[in-house]
């Protein structure tokens, strides 16, 4: 089906967002060349960043639905764009962690790179005015951003569930999955759907073999190379899961 462009609502950090002319239960997304970090207080223009992550995040959302989770995705046209369900979105990052690494190490004093076994997940709170703080179930409830206890485990149960499976993708292509991010919103039904992006961006991801860095803690800890390391990520998807790219 083709779509076209709407009026823009609301520009972030990486996307920028469209209505989809004749179609107010839809998205357009736009995938941008911006990296930042640090909520927003590191920023670049990377050539090509855009388009990377937007076939880097088709190819896992389409995985995902093979496996039987729902997303917002829905199609995926031009070099950089995404069409999406609208969804009511909730204002907390569903954080996975596999192994030690990035905050974690620095609020608990964990050795970097231990295992956690079973994986944990934490919540953050969404709020760049007070750099998206770590936050517990009660607070959760208590800030609203959840309905209730049963919903929390709701998002925990949909977070182990989808790191299995991505362990699966990136084990295929030689990377560990050390931690991503995940949002989520509502539908029109109510129902919790996954959302936002998974990309290099909201994924800690170091080679098997080598551990090398290859996600956007390149960009953070000033490594270099990035987007050669988002090309690689795409490359290894050609060789994998070629039949899922956009």
């Amino acid at each position: 089906m083709g779509y076209q462009k709407g009026n823009l609502i609301y520009e972030g950090k990486a996307k920028r967002l469209f209505e989809v002319a004749g179609y107010p239960e839809l998205v357009w997304q736009e995938f941008k060349d911006s990296m930042t970090a640090f909520n927003g207080a590191k920023k670049a223009e990377l050539n090509d960043k855009g388009p990377l992550n937007r076939n880097i995040c088709t190819t896992i959302f389409k995985y995902l639905k093979k496996k039987g989770i729902k997303s917002h995705w829905i199609q995926s046209p031009g070099t950089r764009d995404m069409i999406t369900e609208k969804l009511k979105m909730i204002p907390l990052e569903v954080v996975v962690r596999n192994k030690a690494a990035g905050s974690l190490v620095k609020r608990l004093g964990i050795a970097e790179k231990k295992d956690l076994v079973p994986p944990l997940v934490e919540f953050f709170y969404k709020n760049d005015a007070l750099g998206d703080p770590f936050i517990n179930d009660e607070q959760a409830l208590m800030l609203n951003t959840a309905k209730d206890l049963n919903e929390i485990q709701k998002l925990k149960s949909a977070a182990v569930r989808i790191n299995a499976e991505l362990k699966v993708f990136f084990g295929e292509m030689g990377l560990d999955l050390v931690d991503f991010k995940l949002e989520f919103g509502r539908n029109s039904n109510g129902e919790l759907i996954l959302a936002d992006e998974i990309s290099p961006d909201s994924c800690r991801l170091w080679d098997f073999k080598t551990g090398e860095v290859k996600d956007k803690d390149r960009f953070r800890k000033d490594l270099g190379n990035v987007i050669e390391s988002y090309r690689d990520i795409e490359n290894r998807i050609r060789t994998h899961w070629k039949e899922l790219l956009p």
